[in-house]
């Protein structure tokens, strides 16, 4: 075990991991399910031995309950489920993230993640840059994956649909509609990783944990790859995010209770504003983004969706994380511009069809309280020694925009019940409720023992 205690362990196993999770298509695309799927045991094997070391520091009983609740719920639903194999393939998937999420939380401080993400994301943010580059300039034509996905035959189209291309060769096209898709192969998860390395590279900035110019360069990176992916949802993102940042601001600074009620009485009325604005214009404001009026043909998904989840609305279909496409109803289900959709295009959509209601109070118990104590995290002062508060890091951010992030994507995506989506909301919701004062020990020691955090 005097490997995970080292600090080249330290520094690149977080690495690995995050950019494994967030750019998961780049190694299914270039070596295959096969490769990927040995990367991920070997992940979960050293997470497995992380728990294992850090026994002394943490306890089952101690886990959030609405993630027991979850798990558990996925479980049993393999009594009723309507694809029971399937099931138990998407509930080992499930148990293999949940499992690397609680590892991080236990094993890594948040300066750890900050740093491990940092990383992962300039890789992706830059290699995706790269790699458009070289398509458009050398290839000059849309390129398809190495390795096709399992059940996929391009010989079997008289033309292969653009969805599954792994580059369309658009960077020098996206101010007429253009759209890349960086090395993780889609545009969507694109600009996601991008919004998700605006927090990170801003915090870091902020924090002054990097070199601030080059960190500042990589800030701009993100940036050029989100405005390449031209995404609506991450736009409207980005402004919930920033409000969020200015109502923590806010609260930071004030200095009485009364104070932050009235701060949160006021960012409660921007919100219903905001939100009220967004339905009144919200035509005009999906022309400016460049979304249809069915969001690019999702309303169509979600009425089918919705029409199964309305057949079993009590206890749901069964869990599955990821649509198997080799399963009734998922190989007949829902198919865009000649391809089968593998989810529903938004999480809580999905968790009602997967799990039924009990899924959906269940699932939202688990974000709400995640937001709450990320919320809490944010906002009040750490204490160096009771009774003596310390001063605010802008690390302490990070949790509570990673899960706005992770939310507002859910509305149009449902990665948040798979890879990246499902190991950063255990991260937080597994970390924010384990002591602040435990990432000094962490920092300290790499293993302490004898603590219970």
């Amino acid at each position: 075990m005097r490997l995970l205690e080292t600090t080249g362990f330290r520094r690149a196993f977080p690495i690995v991991v995050t950019f494994t999770l967030l750019a998961g298509d780049a190694w299914r695309y270039s070596i295959g399910w096969w490769g990927f799927g040995a990367i991920a045991v070997v992940i979960v094997a050293f997470s497995i031995m992380l728990l294992v070391h850090y026994r002394a520091t943490w306890r089952a009983s101690r886990l959030p309950y609405p993630l027991i609740a979850f798990v558990g719920l996925a479980t049993l639903s393999l009594a009723w489920s309507f694809y029971p194999g399937a099931t138990a393939l998407g509930l080992l998937t499930t148990v293999m993230t949940i499992v690397i999420g609680i590892a991080f939380a236990i094993a890594f401080s948040w300066d750890e993640i900050l740093r491990a993400l940092g990383t992962s994301l300039r890789l992706i943010m830059g290699l995706s840059l790269l790699f458009e580059l070289v398509v458009s300039i050398v290839v000059r034509a849309p390129v398809l994956p190495v390795v096709a996905a399992p059940g996929v035959s391009y010989s079997t189209y008289t033309k292969i649909p653009e969805l599954l291309y792994w580059s369309r060769d658009q960077l020098f096209t996206v101010y007429d509609g253009g759209k890349i898709q960086g090395i993780v192969g889609n545009s969507s998860l694109l600009a996601f990783a991008a919004f998700l390395a605006i927090i990170v590279f801003g915090i870091q900035f902020a924090n002054k944990t990097t070199n601030r110019p080059l960190t500042a360069f990589w800030l701009l990176t993100a940036v050029a790859n989100l405005l390449f992916t031209r995404s609506a949802t991450i736009t409207l993102g980005l402004v919930a995010a920033a409000i969020v940042l200015a109502a923590l601001l806010l609260v930071r600074r004030a200095r009485t209770p009364g104070a932050r009620t009235a701060t949160y009485w006021s960012m409660a009325g921007v919100l219903v504003a905001a939100g009220g604005l967004a339905v009144v214009f919200r035509n005009p404001l999906l022309a400016l983004l460049g979304k249809s009026e069915d969001l690019t043909g999702r309303v169509g998904i979600w009425q089918t969706v919705i029409g199964l989840a309305q057949q079993r609305p009590i206890q749901g279909w069964g869990w599955v994380s990821y649509w198997v496409p080799w399963v009734s109803p998922f190989d007949h289900l829902v198919f865009r511009n000649g391809v089968r959709q593998l989810h529903a295009h938004n999480a809580w959509i999905d968790i009602w069809f997967q799990l039924g209601i009990i899924g959906l109070i269940v699932f939202g118990a688990l974000v709400l309280s995640t937001t709450f104590r990320s919320w809490t995290f944010a906002t009040d002062r750490p204490q160096t020694a009771p009774g003596l508060p310390g001063r605010y890091t802008a690390v302490t951010f990070l949790p509570l925009l990673v899960v706005v992030a992770l939310v507002v994507q859910s509305l149009a995506e449902s990665r948040l019940l798979v890879e990246y989506g499902m190991f950063l909301l255990t991260l937080i919701a597994v970390k924010s409720k384990r002591s602040p004062e435990y990432d000094l020990l962490l920092a300290a020691k790499p293993a302490p023992g004898g603590v219970r955090g």
